[in-house]
Formats: structure tokens, sequence, C-alpha cells
């Protein structure tokens, strides 16, 4: 039950697409000067070396987010005009120089922005779940560093199972409810996929303006093929706008050498990202980046990107 670590994955090609989509979203509703929460319901560690063991075994980070860091950046760049431009910013704020040892998890990424100066002031409250008994206490000790006292609750339990306390939100100063969603477990067990489905109905029907974002790898399961579907179906139903993107970065021709040095890495080469009530301009800047983040990332056959959305 409790085999999978993200520490072997920080920094993919999947992190990039969640956080790219993680980023550009939070971007847009921290516009509004009142508070957010936000919950991670599968928090991992928080923060993750890129020159540990994990990482170098698994060789994703250097598939990953090291090749993004190469990228020339734009002079003057704006976030609301390059989300690329804004991911990278913000996980070069994790490291000290131009070799990038640290990849912070989604409740790091989140934390960086509700801490930076013109948010500061408006108290968003951050919520973590995270039930892998080592990596809740790696996650407790990580957070405890940024002595945010109550603004950020760690819990070692099943996120699937806390969310639903937490909806819908305690009203801002003024009656406004606003939350935002991010559900990615591992889906190492098949029941997972389940579980977001169903999790997803309870909380729509708890909080339907919440803005709720799910990621999931793209595999040959029917589960993986059928979950995009179903949260389409129950967005539709509630007359809920949704967005879908996805990025396949492509399999490398399987190595027949026998050459024991040239291990066969293809591994995960596909996730996608499902939110339900994105803001507007999300589309827009997800199309607008994903065709760079393919062209350095891509290797092999099968690559693609694709974002579709639909207004209720």
């Amino acid at each position: 039950m409790f085999s999978y670590r993200h520490a072997f994955h920080a920094g993919s090609h999947a992190d990039v697409l969640k956080h790219l989509t993680l980023i550009a979203t939070l971007r847009h509703l921290m516009q509004k000067p009142t508070p957010l929460t936000m919950v991670d319901t599968h928090a991992g560690a928080g923060l993750y070396r890129l020159d540990g063991d994990y990482a170098e075994t698994s060789g994703e980070a250097a598939n990953g987010i090291l090749r993004l860091a190469k990228l020339p950046t734009s002079k003057g760049a704006q976030p609301e005009d390059d989300a690329l431009a804004d991911y990278l910013e913000v996980i070069k704020a994790f490291n000290t120089d131009d070799v990038w040892r640290v990849y912070p998890g989604s409740p790091f990424v989140m934390h960086h922005l509700m801490s930076e100066a013109d948010r500061a002031s408006v108290r968003d409250r951050l919520k973590l779940f995270e039930i892998h008994p080592t990596d809740a206490k790696t996650l407790q000790g990580n957070i405890g560093q940024l002595e945010a006292g109550r603004q950020i609750t760690v819990s070692a339990q099943d996120g699937f199972e806390g969310l639903k306390a937490l909806l819908p939100p305690p009203p801002a100063p003024g009656g406004s409810r606003r939350a935002v969603v991010l559900m990615d477990p591992s889906y190492e067990i098949k029941t997972d996929y389940a579980k977001v489905h169903t999790a997803m109905q309870d909380a729509m029907r708890r909080f339907p303006t919440g803005v709720y974002l799910v990621w999931y790898p793209i595999i040959g399961r029917p589960e993986a093929h059928d979950l995009p579907r179903k949260l389409k179906t129950m967005a539709m139903q509630a007359e809920r706008p949704w967005l879908h993107a996805t990025l396949n970065v492509g399999a490398p021709a399987a190595d027949t050498s026998g050459d024991p040095t040239r291990p066969d890495r293809r591994g995960l080469t596909s996730s996608g990202m499902f939110v339900i009530n994105p803001p507007h301009p999300l589309k827009p800047a997800l199309e607008a980046v994903l065709p760079k983040v393919l062209k350095a990332l891509g290797n092999g056959s099968g690559q693609r990107w694709e974002v579709e959305a639909q207004r209720s």
C-alpha cells in the first residue's frame, strides 16, 4: 500500500504539466483580494532533492524540469503573459544557484504564491493531507520550518476522506467562500481512479463553485481512460465549465541491444490535468506554453499536447 514515493518522479514531465496548470490557475484566482482555502489531498513530502538517489535513479527530473531550466528566459516576461516563465521562476526561487538541486512539491508551490509580498496580507489557508507514514513525517518537518502557524495544517490521513470536512470552506470577511482543491494520488492502486471520481462527486455536491484540479497518468488501464470522460460528464451534468489538458512527451524505442548500461527508461510518457471551474485565461495560457514544453521535453514517437475546454 505504501510503496509509492514521489521522490522518484519529482520534476518529471508530469510534474511540469501539473504545476504549470496549478500556478496559472492560482495566479488568476489570487488577483481577487479575498482569501482562498487551498487543499492538496495527496501532498507527498513537500520538497525533493534533484541530486539525490531517488531522482538520479529514475532520471525523470533530468528529462523534465532540468531540461526546461536550460531554456533561455524571456526578458521582461510577466506571469500573465508567459505561464512557462512564471513556472520556472517559482522553481528557481527554491534554488540558490544556476544548478537546480531542489524541486518543490505542490504544497510548497502553493505556499510560495500565497506568501508573495502582494498576497501575504490576504491570509490564504493551506490544508495538506498525506497518508504515507514516512512522507507525512517528512512533510510535517518541512512545513514546520516555514513557521506559518495556523495558515498551514498537515494531516496524516486519507485525503479523499479528509476533504469532506473542508467543504464548503469557511466564509471570508464579507461572506465570500473560495476554495481550490488539487487531487493527485499515485494511482498505483487502480481503485484510486474510482476514489477520485467519487471524491469529486461529493466535493461538487458540497461546494459546486470550487476550483478542482485532478492530475492523472495516461496509461494502458481502462480506468485511466475512463476517468476524464467521467469527470467531463459530471461537470456537464452539474452545468459547470471544465478544461482537460494532456501532454505526451513520446516514447523512445525500446533498447534491444542487450547492453546493461542502456536501460529502457520509457516509463510514464503521458499525463493529464482535468480542471472543473477553470479560470477563463487558463486555456489560452496552456495553449501558448505546451508547444514550448513539448519541444524541450519530447523524446520519441507519440509526442502531442492537447487542451480542450467547455464553458457552462
